[in-house]
């Protein structure tokens, strides 16, 4: 097995690039079949991958409930206590109800479909209108318990951050970021630098659009397809954001990699807390996204590559607030 360099989640030791499982399910049109997807996720832990990302909404059309954690445990059962999962889980429930109880539900069905009897990384998928110190009082509960190791906010700000953390110290927070998408960069990813909290960027190849094989011409398919959706891959915002592609894709030449790859590799070299999990139903695409660990950037290649992205306006803007994904 290729050993890949870690990073830490604060007491969370995973693989430098994760690997975002959504897209066996959802997101991006016809899903695989599940044989395939399996040796997707397997492939990966081979090549030295060991953080894995699902939630429990991530099912065709986000119809149903598990679709991709049923997915995730069969293909990671045989080597369970070798890898970190995470899993995230959408609270809804009545001012009544019990936070804790309703919360312990969730994540009893996750490890259920999961095959696990603990899950490593437990994220609140999106704040509803429970007040995150609840959330964070039963996280805690959780991880006393045993049932997870550490406990996660998606798509959320700095204030709310610093409540959660005043509760129960967070192992991670999983937002939008890439070099699209950087609302992250001023002030939410030094806050958690500050306070030993790992950063997750999902979409960091900005679903595709940093990989330079999408075109103005790119058809998206129509159903179950966010890219349709994706500020940035408008026709016109494509073309907008091509001096970005191009400039990555300069660099990668240089480098004898990807544009994906130095797109990956930019964030990597910038932030010792960042982990990001790049998804793709695509296996040779995984393993190409999983090798933008082995890209070193000299601080000279970094400087100029930062200069240059700079220089450069962005076309669509997802931000926290943007649509359903992740």
């Amino acid at each position: 097995m290729y050993i890949m360099k870690t990073r830490m989640l604060r007491n969370i030791e995973v693989s430098a690039v994760g690997m975002g499982c959504m897209a066996f399910s959802h997101g991006y049109g016809k899903i695989p079949a599940e044989e395939y997807s399996i040796e997707a996720i397997r492939n990966a832990y081979t090549h030295g991958c060991t953080f894995f990302d699902t939630a429990e909404v991530y099912s065709p059309n986000l119809s149903g409930i598990g679709h991709n954690e049923k997915i995730v445990g069969k293909a990671l059962k045989d080597v369970r206590k070798d890898v970190v999962i995470a899993t995230k889980l959408f609270l809804r429930i009545t001012p009544f109800e019990d936070v804790y109880k309703a919360m312990r539900s969730h994540l009893e069905a996750s490890c259920e479909r999961l095959q696990t009897d603990y899950v490593d990384l437990y994220y609140l998928h999106r704040m509803g209108s429970i007040p995150v110190e609840k959330i964070a009082e039963a996280m805690g509960r959780l991880i006393d318990e045993g049932m997870i190791r550490g406990w996660g906010l998606s798509q959320v700000d700095v204030p709310i951050i610093e409540r959660a953390q005043k509760v129960r110290p967070l192992s991670a927070v999983q937002n939008i970021y890439s070099m699209v998408e950087r609302d992250s960069e001023e002030s939410i990813i030094p806050f958690c630098m500050e306070n030993n909290i790992g950063f997750v960027p999902f979409s960091p190849i900005a679903s595709g659009l940093l990989s330079g094989k999408i075109t103005a011409e790119t058809k998206f398919e129509k159903n179950d397809d966010v890219r349709n959706r994706v500020p940035q891959l408008s026709k016109a915002n494509i073309a907008g954001n091509q001096p970005i592609v191009d400039l990555l894709r300069n660099f990668a030449e240089k480098k004898n990699a990807t544009p994906a790859q130095i797109s990956l590799a930019w964030m990597l070299h910038k932030y010792p807390n960042v982990v990001p999990i790049p998804g793709s139903k695509n296996k040779e695409r995984i393993i190409e996204n999983l090798n933008a660990a082995d890209i070193i950037l000299s601080e000279e290649e970094f400087t100029s590559l930062e200069t240059e992205l700079n220089r450069h306006p962005v076309y669509g803007h997802r931000g926290l607030g943007g649509f359903w994904r992740s």
